[in-house]
């Protein structure tokens, strides 16, 4: 579910062929720089190291987000879908595998560039909405008139004012009719994004989906923040471009998912990686009374097979 579907990495492949501009390391190791500042997406952008390195783990963090929006909401069955602040279009590929029955996708973006290649890549898909596509050149600070099932800004918010976020917020909301998903980075500064954005979705009347389990005010604290993680496998090309020792990537982000249609809330979030004893096994949980522990004795037998399956971001019931 989180791997790039093998019609993007044909098209990626094949740009990369067309495309080759010597070695990928310095302009790899640049852009991760950019990007865990909060950097602009610009024109200086090289777009080789971006396929390479970055798509495929905002792929796999827009495609966790969306399984567990397929878990809470499962009668959501979007017919046109808008990625907002596009870039190569990452979002409207995993919605697309996601959501099989999509009829219309929408990229948006302030990168012509960008705009251009997500065209390039999406015309290779197998999938009808993508290679039919509409590309609009704009500003999430100021969308144009436009609406879509489901709303996806996927990394977006880094590249703006945090003092704006509550305004994008609202209109993004404004041109979702019925889902919007933002994600940011898995960073304290991403969460902070997060945070704001969820109090401006609450107070526009969204009724939010995931990761939280409630509408209430949310209990994370500094120096904590709410955060998640997905394993990817690295191709050959990645690991040589980030000079990677081990074939995998955790990439951490933090996200929110808020729905026009209310979707009954229960449970706790399991916020880190549970721990693991010989006597028991202990969950840090965010439920609608605040954050808690949860254990689990092992001579509950029954219970501790159920609940040792459970990871870091499951919903604990």
């Amino acid at each position: 579910m989180n791997a790039i579907p093998p019609s993007l990495k044909a098209a990626i492949q094949g740009h990369l062929a067309k495309n080759h501009a010597g070695s990928l390391v310095e302009k790899t190791s640049q852009m991760s720089e950019r990007y865990r500042e909060g950097g602009r997406s610009d024109n200086a952008l090289d777009f080789n190291a971006y396929l390479t390195a970055r798509l495929p783990a905002t792929y796999a963090a827009v495609a966790y987000c969306l399984a567990e929006l397929t878990n809470r909401h499962r009668q959501f069955a979007p017919q046109s879908m808008l990625d907002a602040g596009s870039g190569p279009g990452t979002a409207a590929w995993a919605a697309a595998v996601t959501y099989s029955d999509i009829l219309s996708v929408t990229f948006l973006d302030n990168n012509l560039q960008f705009l251009k290649l997500a065209s390039s890549l999406a015309a290779q898909s197998d999938h009808p909405a993508l290679r039919q596509a509409r590309a609009l050149e704009g500003d999430i600070c100021s969308l144009p008139e436009i609406s879509a099932d489901l709303v996806v800004a996927a990394y977006a918010f880094a590249e703006l004012p945090l003092s704006i976020s509550e305004e994008v917020t609202i209109a993004l909301w404004q041109a979702c009719k019925n889902t919007l998903l933002i994600i940011e980075p898995g960073t304290p500064q991403g969460f902070d994004r997060i945070h704001r954005i969820r109090a401006a979705l609450i107070a526009e009347g969204a009724q939010l989906i995931a990761p939280c389990t409630h509408m209430n005010a949310c209990p994370v604290t500094t120096p904590d923040w709410c955060h998640f993680s997905v394993r990817l496998a690295r191709s050959r090309e990645h690991m040589h471009a980030k000079k990677a020792r081990v074939p995998f990537e955790d990439e951490k982000f933090s996200y929110v998912i808020a729905s026009r249609k209310p979707v009954a809330l229960h449970g706790g979030r399991i916020l880190k990686p549970p721990a693991e004893t010989k006597a028991e096994i202990r969950f840090k949980l965010c439920t609608e009374k605040g954050l808690s522990q949860q254990s689990v004795a092992r001579r509950d037998k029954a219970e501790y097979k159920r609940v040792r399956r459970l990871e870091w971001g499951d919903l604990f019931e």
